[in-house]
C-alpha cells in the first residue's frame, strides 16, 4: 500500500484519459492562430476556469507554472521586487515548505529582512506574535496553509484578514490543502495562493499561482509574454489539461473524500498510540489536514523503520521527500521544540481517497513490529541504560 502521498499521487485513470488526445494529435501551440492552435488554447482555457472555480477565483487570475515552487518563488520573489521601494520586510513562519524557505533565504542575502514566526509544540502559530511581526515595512505575509510533513493547518483566514487590515499582501502555499480541504480565496483572504497538480492525482510539473486581480507582480522568466505576461514560455497543454481534470474531480468529491480519509486517519493515530510505548503524534490532534500523520518514536531511526515497512509492502516516509536525501533532522519537527535525537525516528502517513482498502490493524502490527525490531537492536532503548545521558541529555 502506497502511504506517501504528500510526496505525490499517482495520476488517475480519468485524468489521463482526458490528457492523451493533448499528446497526439491535439499538439498545437496555443498561441497559434490555426485551427490546432486554437484546439489548444480551448483546452488551455477550459483548465484555466476549472482551477478558478475551484478555489473561488476568476480565470484571469489564474497563472500556469511548472508546479507549486515555482509558484512560490513567483509570488514571493514577484512581491518582493515589485514593493521593495515601499518597504523589505516579510513575515512567514518557522515551518515552510524549503520552496518557500529557501525563496527567503536569498532575498535576505539581497538585504530583505524576514521575521519567522515560531509554531509552538502543536506546530501552529500564535495570531499575536503575527501581529507584533508587522512593521511599517512589511510587504508580504506568507504562511503555508497546511504543512506537508506535520499536516497542521494554519488559521489562514485570520491571517488573511490582519494581512488586508494592514494592507500587506498575504500569500499561502497550499500546494498540500487544495483538493483535500476548503480553500476560498475571498473568504479567506487570500492575495496569492500557490497550488499544484501532482498532489490529486493529476500530472508532475504542473502547477498555478492564483493572484489576485489589481496585485502586480515582477516576472521571473521572461519571454514571448505568455500566461498574461507574468510566466514566458510555451505552456504544457497536455499537463494543465490533466491538471484541471483533477482539480475538478478532488473539488466535487472534497467533503466526502476528507470523512472518510479523517475517520482512517483517527484510527491509524489511536491504535498506534494505544500499542506502541513511547509513540507520540507531532502537530496539533485536530487542527490538521484529513490525510496526514506524522509519529516519532523513541529510540529508533526513521529512515530504518522506513525500509522495514516497505519490506512489509507500505511506502511511507519521514518527512518531506523535497529534503529526504539530508541526513539533517527536519526543521519542521525541530520547530516544535523536538529534541533532534528524537525527531530522527519519525514517521509520516499520508493517505489518499483510495486507501480505505488496506487493513488499519494490519498496518499499525507492522508498525508496531518493526518498531520492537529496531528497539531489540538499539542501545538507546536497553533499560539498564539512562536514555537521556545516553543521548547527551545529562
Amino acid at each position: 500500500m502506497y502511504l506517501d502521498n504528500s510526496a505525490t499521487t499517482k495520476i488517475s485513470s480519468e485524468v489521463l484519459e482526458e490528457m492523451l488526445p493533448y499528446l497526439k494529435d491535439e499538439f498545437g501551440n496555443p498561441s497559434t492562430l490555426y485551427s490546432v492552435g486554437r484546439e489548444s488554447k480551448k483546452a488551455l482555457e477550459e483548465a484555466r476556469q476549472r482551477i478558478a472555480d475551484s478555489i473561488n477565483a476568476n480565470k484571469d487570475e489564474i497563472i500556469f507554472t511548472s508546479g507549486g515552487s515555482e509558484s512560490d518563488n513567483l509570488a514571493i520573489k514577484g512581491v518582493a521586487f515589485k514593493l521593495q521601494k515601499k518597504g523589505k520586510h516579510i513575515i512567514s513562519s518557522e515551518i515552510e515548505h524549503p520552496a518557500v524557505k529557501e525563496t527567503l533565504h536569498f532575498l535576505e542575502s539581497l538585504d530583505f529582512k524576514v521575521t519567522y514566526l515560531p509554531v509552538y509544540d502543536n506546530g501552529i502559530i500564535k495570531i499575536e506574535d503575527l501581529k507584533e511581526a508587522i512593521t511599517p515595512e512589511t510587504i508580504l505575509i506568507t504562511i503555508m496553509h497546511g504543512n506537508n510533513e506535520i499536516g497542521t493547518l494554519q488559521p489562514i483566514e485570520e491571517i488573511g484578514k490582519i494581512a488586508r487590515e494592514n494592507k500587506i499582501l498575504f500569500h499561502t502555499d497550499a500546494v498540500q490543502t487544495f483538493g483535500k480541504v476548503e480553500v476560498d480565496v475571498e473568504k479567506q483572504n487570500i492575495d496569492l495562493l500557490s497550488v499544484s497538480s501532482h498532489k490529486i492525482n493529476g500530472p508532475k510539473g504542473v502547477g498555478a499561482i492564483y493572484i489576485k486581480k489589481g496585485v502586480r507582480l515582477v516576472p521571473l522568466i521572461h519571454g514571448g509574454g505568455q500566461e498574461r505576461g507574468i510566466r514566458s514560455g510555451t505552456e504544457n497543454v497536455a499537463g494543465i489539461v490533466g491538471f484541471g481534470k483533477a482539480a475538478e474531480l478532488a473539488c466535487s468529491q472534497l467533503d466526502e473524500h476528507a470523512e472518510k480519509l479523517s475517520k482512517i486517519r483517527d484510527e491509524i493515530i489511536e491504535k498506534v498510540l494505544d500499542t506502541i510505548p513511547e509513540s507520540y503524534l507531532n502537530g496539533d490532534r485536530d487542527q490538521r489536514l484529513p490525510n496526514v500523520i506524522n509519529f516519532r518514536f523513541k529510540a529508533i531511526e526513521g529512515e530504518s523503520l522506513i525500509l522495514l515497512l516497505d519490506s512489509k509492502g507500505y511506502q511511507t516516509s519521514t518527512g518531506s521527500a523535497c529534503s529526504s536525501k539530508t541526513l539533517e533532522a527536519s526543521p519542521v519537527l525541530t520547530a516544535l521544540g523536538l529534541d533532534p535525537v528524537d525527531v530522527h525516528g519519525s514517521l509520516r502517513i499520508s493517505l489518499a481517497p483510495e486507501s480505505d482498502v488496506f487493513d488499519v490493524d494490519e498496518f499499525v502490527e507492522a508498525i508496531a513490529q518493526s518498531v520492537e525490531r529496531l528497539r531489540s537492536m538499539s542501545p538507546l532503548w536497553n533499560n539498564d541504560l539512562d536514555y537521556d545521558a545516553v543521548v547527551g541529555r545529562k
